[in-house]
């Protein structure tokens, strides 16, 4: 029950500040001769950072011709980490209708426990894994849209200096790779079902 009670929160949380996000970095190009122009690195969810322009189209930057440039780079483990935690709050509020209002057929069948266990282990193993690729997918995303990676985009960057001069807050995104939840989940999924498991054999 622990884990039905708290799952739901968790999970909500993980799709809420993670698909929810939208951002926009600043690049500013120092052309040399006392001018700058800026550019606008708009990024969200599910970051397909391919297909973001940071040049739409053929455009003058600082006097030299610019071809049009996307960010480079592609975070799918985003959508598996969203993915995984609509799962989880679904079957969690499955379990959660269960516990509450069928527990007394809970209680008498071997089955129900066993299911239980088992799909609440396979849900845990996932959340850790998807938890752990989207970690590693926000560091890409903060390298293709840091300094680095934009001067190594953008073909002007090559001759001129080119800096993210704001930055996009990415408090959600990083409150999001924490592992609270693995670690909440581990400690107190199902440990009435693995008693009851347990004693049966």
């Amino acid at each position: 029950f622990c884990g039905a009670g708290f799952v739901p929160l968790t999970a909500i949380f993980a799709f809420g500040s993670c698909g929810g996000f939208s951002g926009k970095n600043i690049v500013t190009v120092l052309c040399g001769d006392g001018s700058n122009q800026t550019l606008d690195a708009n990024f969200h969810y599910p970051f397909r950072l391919a297909q973001v322009p940071l040049v739409a189209g053929n455009a003058t930057i600082c006097n030299r011709s610019v071809s049009a440039t996307h960010l480079v780079g592609d975070s799918s483990s985003a959508e598996f980490f969203v993915g995984v935690a609509t799962v989880c709050f679904l079957y969690s509020m499955l379990a959660l209708l269960v516990y509450l209002g069928y527990m007394h057929v809970y209680k008498d069948s071997d089955f129900g426990p066993m299911f239980d266990f088992l799909i609440t282990a396979s849900l845990v193993f996932l959340w850790l894994v998807c938890s752990s690729a989207w970690a590693k997918g926000l560091q890409n995303v903060k390298d293709a849209t840091g300094t680095e990676g934009i001067s190594s985009t953008l073909a002007v960057c090559s001759n001129l200096t080119c800096q993210v001069t704001e930055f996009a807050s990415l408090r959600t995104l990083n409150i999001s790779v924490i592992h609270y939840g693995e670690i909440r989940s581990l400690m107190c999924f199902n440990t009435r079902n693995c008693r009851r498991v347990f004693s049966g054999l």
